[in-house]
């Protein structure tokens, strides 16, 4: 099966994960990192101190009893990780009648959509999926991900983040923008944050960006260590 791929955008959504163990642990901390509006999590077991850090957020609501169809009324999106294929299966199954999004974790066959393996940086994250047929592949390639993209990206996002409505609040053309943004990340800049070298940083932007925002290169440095 080729995958259609997505981010979704989970503020204000329920979320529901049945299945609290090391897995289903992982898939809850992701879907709070997204910031998801809400995430229910059922299983039948009391949680234990893994579950504690996870438990001190405000979104997350915890039931330690056995899944119930009404479980998923109101549900935007359903992970489930338990040992039981019939309780998987039925929940697949469930979502599949009410068009809610299911995810059962390492069995793609059940799935309306999978959780490909990611780098991230910040606010840079990178996908990498093999439609399900091998997740150590996927896990393989994660790595030499994490290797070819350092701390350095994520600095530059944050930059780009602050630049952005400084460029656009210059009121220049579309085509100039692009320019500019296209002659920054085409530049070394990467490199000179990766060694820590705010003054080469700053000589960059002097030269890429129009003169009216010279003054605004040490706010845009501000905080990069």
């Amino acid at each position: 099966m080729r995958y259609y791929p997505v981010f979704i955008n989970l503020e204000k959504k329920q979320c529901l994960v049945v299945g609290a163990g090391e897995v289903g642990r992982r898939k809850i901390q992701s879907l709070l990192d997204s910031g998801a509006g809400g995430v229910t999590v059922i299983d039948t077991a009391e949680p234990g101190e893994d579950m504690v850090p996870l438990l001190e957020y405000d979104t997350l609501h915890f039931e330690c009893r056995r899944f119930r169809d009404s479980d998923l009324d109101g549900k935007f999106l359903v992970i489930a990780s338990t040992s039981s294929e019939e309780v998987n299966w039925r929940i697949s199954n469930l979502c599949a009648e009410r068009g809610i999004l299911c995810n059962i974790v390492d069995q793609p066959e059940k799935c309306s959509f999978i959780v490909p393996a990611t780098v991230k940086r910040g606010d840079l994250t990178v996908a990498i999926s093999t439609a399900g047929r091998s997740p150590a592949l996927a896990k393989q390639i994660r790595k030499n991900l994490q290797e070819s993209f350092g701390d350095e990206y994520a600095v530059l996002l944050s930059i780009m983040g602050k630049l952005r409505p400084m460029m656009l609040g210059l009121g220049l053309e579309t085509k100039d923008n692009t320019a500019v943004f296209r002659r920054i990340v085409g530049s070394n800049l990467l490199e000179v944050l990766a060694a820590g070298n705010l003054d080469s940083a700053a000589g960059i932007f002097r030269e890429i960006l129009p003169s009216p925002l010279h003054d605004n290169i040490p706010e845009l440095l501000n905080g990069i260590v």
